[in-house]
């Protein structure tokens, strides 16, 4: 049976394959005795038509409204499909005008080269060329091809996002048949309005205005941050992230930049509380962030831990600073007396990096059904099945949740594969480039 948690995460997806396939079934050609040449040229038309889908939804997808990537099973997820119809796109788009010119280089090779440049005269062809131009700068450096990319110059090259929805869709409106520009405008201001809101009207109306309390030095390398609201409060459930964005004018480096944390408070409390990592120049600047100073708060975001009544044996790998949507839990199940049938596996390298080792302890031993299992690497070597067997031998019946560094999350999930645990039982949180 199916919890909730994992029923709404599966009701996203099959909406925007939907969406996509209306459109493409639109412009699907006759094939029935069809030429070579006309064949390709529908295949180029259904291609242009699929790729300026693709890119209208991932536009739309843009959207980060808080609650709404609950339905992809949270923000990482929906984030994830975001960047797969981004990439989609890309191919479908640049295989459309391809597909055209082979189709008009059956006549000849003059033709195929008018369908590729075209005169001056038509606007509407140079527009999709355009639109392509912009989708290459913006979406190339994601590509693992060329490297990680910097966050901030990533984040940059994502504004020309906007720029090349506006010019495909005017492209899609000037060539479309009839019934395919409904569809386009439909798409269009979807897609258009995401954009808006996420440029203009979040910043202004999506942000809670809230001040840093204190700093609480947790580990050599981790601080946690207690914020108060200087408004209402934020609403929450226990291992959901939020933006944060700091306005001390006097941090060394992320002055005004939104980046993504992890709740580690209890819902009950009146404020807020992050863990940060120094992971970069932002992050370390604002482990130094000044008491009393403002932030801004947008969220929250995230569909980690089941909702409130999915009661069944559970099974936590943390490593380093992904302890902290487990610690956020703890402490709500503390504050709340309940109890839980839980076993928390924290990896780190040793004992000094295992931030939270005391109150994890003390809130074990708290909360009835806890049990906590401290995986040193130093001593251990890295997390395998037989360690995962020792500590928790029946982790093919319990629904397993994993945060941490990506190559802790791969060698977690493929031991429990190995042990019969259900690929749909495995939940992981991972933050990359959100």
């Amino acid at each position: 049976m199916l919890t909730r948690a994992a029923a709404r995460r599966r009701c996203g997806n099959p909406a925007v394959i939907v969406l996509v396939a209306v459109p493409v079934l639109a412009a699907l050609p006759a094939v029935n005795g069809a030429s070579v040449a006309t064949l390709l040229h529908g295949a180029g038309e259904v291609a242009g038509v699929a790729g300026l889908a693709l890119m209208l939804l991932a536009g739309a997808l843009s959207v980060r409204i808080p609650g709404f990537d609950r339905h992809f099973g949270g923000l990482t997820r929906l984030w994830r499909t975001h960047h797969l119809l981004g990439a989609g796109a890309l191919l479908l788009v640049f295989a459309h005008p391809l597909l055209l010119a082979f189709a008009a280089a059956d006549d000849s090779l003059a033709g195929a080269a008018r369908t590729l440049l075209p005169g001056p005269q038509l606007v509407a062809v140079w527009l999709g060329w355009a639109a392509l131009g912009a989708m290459l700068v913006f979406l190339a450096p994601t590509f693992a091809f060329f490297g990680a990319p910097e966050y901030q110059r990533w984040k940059r090259l994502h504004g020309l996002a906007g720029l090349a929805l506006f010019l495909g869709l005017a492209h899609g409106l000037a060539l479309g048949r009839g019934e395919l520009r409904w569809l386009w405008a439909a798409y269009g201001l979807l897609a258009l309005a995401a954009y808006a809101y996420r440029r203009v009207l979040a910043r202004r109306f999506g942000r809670l205005p809230f001040g840093v309390r204190e700093l609480v030095r947790r580990s050599s390398a981790v601080v946690e941050i207690a914020l108060v609201p200087r408004e209402r409060a934020l609403r929450y459930r226990p291992g959901q992230f939020i933006y944060l964005t700091p306005l001390d004018p006097g941090l060394a480096a992320g002055l005004g930049e939104e980046h993504p944390y992890t709740l580690t408070s209890a819902p009950a409390e009146t404020g807020l509380r992050v863990a940060v990592k120094g992971l970069g120049d932002a992050s370390r600047a604002l482990q130094r962030i000044a008491p009393g100073s403002a932030v801004q708060v947008e969220g929250p975001y995230g569909d980690f831990f089941p909702t409130a009544g999915d009661t069944v044996p559970e099974l936590w790998i943390a490593g380093g600073i992904g302890i902290a949507p487990f610690i956020g839990r703890l402490r709500d199940l503390a504050a709340g007396g309940a109890s839980a049938d839980v076993v928390l596996i924290y990896c780190v390298q040793d004992e000094a990096r295992a931030d939270f080792a005391g109150e994890l302890r003390d809130l074990a031993a708290r909360v009835t059904g806890v049990r906590l299992s401290l995986h040193l690497y130093c001593r251990e070597g890295a997390l395998d099945g037989r360690y995962i067997d020792a500590c928790c031998p029946d982790a093919r019946h319990r629904e397993v949740y994993i945060c941490g560094p990506a190559a802790l999350a791969g060698v977690a999930r493929k031991a429990l594969r190995a042990r019969g645990v259900r690929r749909a039982r495995i939940h992981t949180e991972e933050f990359t480039l959100l």
